[in-house]
């Protein structure tokens, strides 16, 4: 059995030593092991990989002599996560279609190791690419006077899927305390740009107007604070005085699709960690 276990604790002498010394005395073989430290903050962090024999592995017995031999003493934060469980990953969505389309694509190539249980949607212009890939879709509309009831809508669709992380592919909408809170860490959204840069609805337009050298988009978990989350993954490419505003419309939606991916991927293989509103991001 393929475990992963990610810990950040105050940082202190001897803690890789006794987290690698405790699985090996429980019959585990390290495949990866990766850490840092973040000196300002005097925090350490670690991802650590391991292989146990199934028929003599107990789950639960490790993780409560974890915790009681280990975590307590340095203070630990942490979780251990096993192979053999895809994890549920739910899609938001609106009417652009390109990350729906990409994830969708990557999810039936196997190439993101996930389950798919539905795609919601404030609109029902996507739904045929969803019954192309053969997901659930559901249209729940949201207005300013129904938000309320479509997020409860929402949550039990989300609740009764056991969903563990949602994804929100070009969702045009607010998401509300109301959600986050049930997923702390686990909502991703993209944006169109460097944040916090060309806010707004028509940002390439904005970005043309300024002669920008280069686009980018970023991806991030979602926060009360709009746009304000942990930034997960970003990247960039370089336009000239030559490109029209649909060139850039392109490009960026090209880097959108490629960015979003690159931080589901990394959320769902658990190389992501969250501390004071950063992520360490073990690639």
């Amino acid at each position: 059995m393929k475990t992963t276990i990610l810990i950040h604790c105050p940082d202190q002498t001897g803690i890789i030593s006794a987290v690698t010394g405790f699985v090996h005395d429980n019959g585990g073989n390290i495949i990866y092991l990766d850490q840092h430290v973040d000196p300002q903050a005097n925090v350490f962090f670690m991802r650590l990989e391991s292989n146990f024999d199934v028929d003599g592995f107990k789950a639960s017995v490790f993780e409560e002599e974890f915790e009681e031999k280990l975590a307590r003493r340095y203070t630990m934060q942490w979780s251990m996560h096993r192979e053999g469980k895809l994890p549920k990953m739910a899609l938001f969505v609106s009417k652009y279609n390109h990350c729906l389309y990409d994830l969708l694509s990557r999810y039936s190539s196997g190439e993101l190791q996930v389950e798919i249980p539905f795609v919601i949607s404030n609109h029902d212009d996507l739904r045929p690419i969803a019954e192309q890939f053969d997901i659930p879709y559901y249209h729940i509309s949201v207005t300013k006077g129904t938000k309320s009831e479509a997020e409860d809508q929402q949550l039990r669709l989300l609740k009764s899927h056991e969903v563990d992380f949602i994804v929100l592919a070009r969702y045009m909408q607010i998401v509300s305390a109301k959600i986050i809170d049930q997923y702390p860490n686990k909502i991703i959204n993209i944006h169109h740009s460097f944040l916090p840069a060309f806010a707004g609805a028509r940002p390439y337009h904005a970005a043309f107007k300024r002669g920008v050298k280069i686009i980018g988009a970023t991806s991030h978990y979602v926060t009360e604070d709009l746009d304000e989350g942990p930034i997960i993954a970003q990247d960039v490419t370089p336009v000239t005085h030559a490109h029209r505003i649909a060139d850039l419309v392109t490009k960026g939606r090209d880097l959108e699709k490629i960015v979003l991916a690159r931080a589901v991927q990394l959320h769902v293989q658990r190389k992501t960690m969250v501390y004071d509103n950063k992520t360490i991001v073990f690639y």
